[in-house]
């Protein structure tokens, strides 16, 4: 069995790898979250970009333990605010996590943008280190556009605003199985699965 850590204590974001190497039929895994290793230090999050962040945190975590390490950073691009929030998407409103502050903030800021132009899209970026092997960095997109007011009470973050495109509902009220098969997060992992499928078999 090989063990693989995901930079996160985030139990939904650990669970929803394991569904997607479960339904992609990769055996031979053992996920393991931040929780379950020995503490290390974390660098803060200061790249300019998803990509740069979510290597940075493989890395650190692939060089503290040993281990191969998945880590991803994700958050909101919004057309009418020249891709912003981007990698400030979770401290948007200036206090880190705050979902109702950065919820509120964004509507206010949109609040005389018309409908065609509330275009957004949430992206991930999901880097994978194997110590002195391999390094993957690979992106998910999932485009759509921002409505007016919050609606739905599943999910977190922006997911009560964002409205998939093709579709009228938000991604807080699709069930975790839709957002899993349509979701960012869900797309840039199912790109790990070639890499993931190999350190499996090796």
């Amino acid at each position: 069995m090989t063990r693989v850590l995901v930079a996160s204590r985030n139990a939904k974001k650990l669970s929803e790898l394991r569904r997607i190497l479960h339904d992609a039929g990769v055996a031979g895994i053992e996920i393991v979250g931040l929780d379950d290793v020995p503490a290390y230090d974390e660098a803060p999050e200061t790249g300019a970009t998803f990509e740069e962040n979510a290597l940075a945190k493989a890395a650190d975590g692939a060089a503290a333990t040993g281990l191969a390490c998945v880590a991803d950073d994700s958050g909101l691009e919004v057309d009418a605010l020249n891709g912003m929030p981007g990698v400030l998407s979770a401290r948007w409103s200036g206090r880190h996590g705050d979902d109702a502050a950065n919820n509120t903030l964004l509507l206010a800021q949109l609040a005389d943008v018309p409908e065609e132009r509330r275009g957004a899209r949430f992206v991930s970026a999901c880097a994978l280190v194997v110590p002195g092997g391999a390094v993957t960095v690979v992106r998910g997109e999932w485009p759509g556009s921002i409505g007016r007011k919050p609606v739905g009470d599943g999910g977190f973050g922006y997911d009560p605003l964002f409205i998939p495109s093709g579709g009228d509902a938000t991604a807080a009220q699709l069930s975790p199985a839709e957002k899993d098969a349509a979701s960012h997060r869900g797309r840039a992992l199912a790109r790990l699965l070639p890499v993931l499928t190999a350190l499996a078999e090796a």
